[in-house]
């Protein structure tokens, strides 16, 4: 779906064509634009600072972390054993000095030190693989959860949604979840382990010197506590600018050719440029919160290792302890730095973490569709008799707008088509018609009113099985990034070759199909760019008849095609409609004097049901269609 512009109007489902009939331009079809070009703010796209600052609790991460806690325990035990290693080796380095000033052999503690050093590069080499290991099967599972969520949205959350945000979600927001979800937090409950060790060792060794470096890590704590919050606010600020900018450019790639046509590149590139400054600029306060947080650890360290040292320095001049001590307990100093370091990225990176995990967690707030939800599907029809392999569609008093506040497109629609058979629908443009191809899918809900497929109520309907009957060739025909052959049977994957070469014929595709160097296998681009306009309409139409659907709708199926191929497929559009139930969007005169019946629909109205001739002599709006608009598309 092709992404919208910030604050500007949601795709029109009934934009005008070049054969659109456009009775009254001021009246209906601004009617059914305005319907559709007013969304509400929505959290996930920024317009809601409230929902955008919401932070999440940590015990979330658990949720992410709780499939791979043994693996993640084996590598965070791994590197808390290192980290045991590093915390020995002040101590080795101690009583080396101290065997340098006895004159005691020094081999067996220099092997000690060298086997504890190498022992201890090995397990905090291995253990952090391990977590790095299982970050990236964390968010395997999350993108794949994450991507199941934004394909079951529903319609009318995409249609108001940025899709770069959404892109922004799963690849960079993941990515940041990976590393917190992973190594962060063993990291940071390591840190806060050797820093407790190191604590424990340096009151063993001297007891006034201590006080000072408890003091200093009292300091450092009540930093972490006022900066932090900082970096999170930041850094959720600054993924959102992120996702702002990926909507924009999104936009601009949907619809690349029209920028190009209008010569809008410099205002693109300006508006991607604003967005790109002000993610920079977010992301500078994340680095200026980020680099105040080490700064105002580390500066405690350095003041407590000064004092230390003069401190420690009296105390050995006094003999109140010796000259090793003195050293080992700076080193352990020294050693610490390494812990505190991993603690202040580890509190750092868990904000960041986060506020990813906050914006991934947004999509669980959207409005999703339950594929399977609804009642068993008719296996009889009236009286017990059969199901017809012709689906029976009912529209019963229907009432419909896009949103609460804003005015109806549909005001009361009534009609029914029944088994085998072709029924139009005609009208000025925003009169409705493709809004009735949308409450037929499910992909809205009717306001007021019942829309009934074989005597159930839509609502009530799997959307599944209710989908899976359905052949629908929407207006502009999208095809998809891919082959030929994956285009065509997207709908029925399982379609044998006898089956795509039955629809492939009757599509009129052949040409095609033989002027392709891989045939069916051939790449069509990005939404079909090699493919002209009709081609992608024939290939919209093979894939809808694939799947021989007992109800199959066409929106201008024939509206970019030539003469002869616009009269082959109304051929193939009749000898479906002997055998299933079909419901057109007609613009052509040809279209319309074919159909069994032709509802008219007029500011959301049914203003007439009938054939060609009983129309022509009955209403006054048909009979100016039929002799003016819709013979003009015709020509």
């Amino acid at each position: 779906m092709t992404p919208q512009p910030a604050n500007q109007p949601a795709t029109d489902p009934e934009p005008a064509s070049p054969d659109s009939v456009n009775a009254d331009p001021g009246t209906s079809d601004a009617n059914e634009q305005a319907n559709q070009g007013t969304v509400p703010p929505d959290a996930i796209t920024g317009d809601d600072p409230e929902a955008t600052e919401r932070p999440v609790r940590l015990s979330r991460l658990w949720f992410y972390a709780r499939p791979h806690l043994r693996i993640l325990l084996v590598g965070g035990v791994l590197t808390f054993f290192g980290g045991i290693i590093g915390l020995v080796q002040p101590l080795i380095a101690m009583s080396i000095i101290e065997a340098l000033g006895a004159g005691d052999p020094l081999a067996n503690l220099l092997w000690i030190l060298s086997g504890a050093v190498l022992l201890g590069a090995v397990l905090e080499a291995f253990g952090p693989y391990l977590m790095q290991r299982t970050g990236q099967n964390i968010i395997l599972t999350v993108r794949r959860r994450l991507v199941s969520q934004l394909i079951h949205l529903t319609v009318p959350e995409v249609d108001r949604l940025k899709s770069g945000d959404l892109v922004s979600r799963l690849t960079s927001d993941t990515n940041l979840l990976r590393t917190v979800a992973s190594t962060t937090v063993i990291g940071g409950v390591t840190a806060i382990f050797m820093l407790m060790g190191g604590l424990a060792v340096m009151a063993w060794i001297d007891l006034v010197l201590f006080g000072v470096t408890l003091a200093m890590a009292a300091v450092v704590t009540l930093v972490m506590l006022v900066v932090m919050p900082r970096i999170g606010a930041a850094t959720r600020e600054s993924q959102t600018a992120l996702g702002e900018m990926g909507g924009i450019l999104e936009r601009v790639l949907g619809a690349f050719r029209t920028v190009k046509a209008s010569g809008a590149e410099d205002r693109e590139i300006a508006s991607l440029d604003v967005a790109a400054v002000r993610a920079r600029d977010k992301g500078v306060t994340v680095a200026v919160w980020e680099a105040l947080a080490g700064v105002l650890a580390f500066l405690p360290v350095n003041i407590a290792f000064l004092v230390v040292l003069g401190l420690g320095g009296a105390r050995v001049a006094d003999g109140a302890m010796t000259i090793g001590a003195l050293i080992g307990f700076l080193l352990m100093l020294f050693y610490l730095m390494g812990p505190i370091g991993s603690l202040v990225a580890a509190l750092s990176q868990l904000q960041t973490g986060l506020a990813a995990v906050a914006r991934v967690e947004q999509v669980d707030h959207l409005d999703s569709e339950d594929l399977s939800a609804g009642r068993a599907v008719p296996t009889a029809g009236p009286a017990g008799s059969p199901v017809s392999p012709a689906a029976r569609v009912e529209f019963d008093d229907v009432e419909f707008r896009y949103e609460a506040d804003l005015a109806p497109v549909h005001r009361g629609v009534t009609f029914t088509a029944a088994g085998t058979g072709l029924t139009a629908l005609v009208g000025p443009s925003g009169a409705g018609k493709t809004s009735i191809f949308s409450l037929i899918e499910g992909f809205y809900p009717a306001t007021a009113g019942h829309v009934r497929i074989d005597g159930v109520d839509i609502a009530d309907w799997p959307l599944r099985a209710l989908r899976s009957m359905i052949g629908y060739v929407e207006q502009d025909a999208p095809v998809l990034h891919g082959t030929l052959r994956e285009n065509i049977t997207m709908a029925a994957p399982d379609a044998t070759e006898e089956d795509v070469a039955r629809v492939v014929a009757q599509a009129r595709l052949t040409d095609l199909v033989s002027r392709l160097p891989d045939g069916l296998e051939s790449a069509v681009g990005a939404r079909g760019v090699t493919l002209s306009g009709g081609e992608r309409q024939r290939v919209a139409i093979a894939r809808a008849l694939l799947r021989r659907p007992r109800l199959l709708l066409l929106d201008e199926a024939t509206s970019q095609l030539d003469a002869a191929n616009e009269a082959a497929l109304r051929h193939v559009m009749l000898e479906a409609s002997e055998r299933t139930n079909v419901i057109v969007v007609a613009h052509r005169l040809s279209t319309v004097t074919s159909a069994d019946q032709i509802v008219v629909l007029d500011a959301g109205q049914v203003r007439a049901i009938g054939t060609h001739a009983d129309l022509l002599r009955d209403d006054d709006l048909y009979r100016d269609l039929a002799t003016e608009q819709l013979l003009t598309a015709e020509s």
